[in-house]
């Protein structure tokens, strides 16, 4: 007899490849746009300007991962998995952050969707989380100099700092 959850393996998988996929070319996107951003306002002692692209870069991160749970919310919706977008969406965001305050709300034979919703999830805010640590190095040394041209240091002291 075959394994009833079979369209639920292949389908998540599916979908979870597409999730990272949208995560992967975002964050590269992101990334390499604020490295260089950071790069020009550093050597142009623009240092608001590095904090508030910080920030902005933060904020597009966050934004990617709620577009992520509408992607998954929007495939259960599209396979007639859950009655309501809404339903879809929320029980998408239930699981990809892994908080599991909504009740397995899947048809029999599809629950291990959740498990892959919560994997995706877990996944894609690690790789979130190691690429914000590599963006801090230019807003830590940003802030840093702003904070000593308040402080009225030297310039030759503030353009030694690394």
């Amino acid at each position: 007899m075959a394994y009833a959850g079979i369209p639920a393996y292949i389908l998540g998988i599916l979908i979870l490849i597409i999730v990272m996929m949208v995560h992967g070319f975002s964050i590269l996107q992101i990334a390499k746009r604020y490295e260089v951003k950071s790069y020009l306002y550093l050597f142009e002692k623009k240092y608001k300007q590095v904090i508030l692209i910080f920030y902005l870069a933060v904020l597009i991160l966050l934004l990617l991962h709620i577009f992520e749970i509408f992607i998954w919310g929007l495939c259960l919706y599209a396979l007639h998995l859950v009655p309501r977008l809404s339903e879809g969406i929320l029980f998408s965001g239930s699981t990809y952050t892994a908080m599991g305050f909504m009740n397995n709300i899947l048809p029999n034979g599809w629950e291990m969707l959740a498990i892959i919703i919560a994997l995706s999830g877990m996944f894609a805010f690690a790789w979130t989380a190691s690429v914000m640590i590599s963006m801090t190095k230019n807003f830590r040394q940003a802030y840093a100099r702003m904070h000593m041209e308040s402080l009225n240091l030297a310039r030759e002291v503030i353009d030694r700092f690394e």
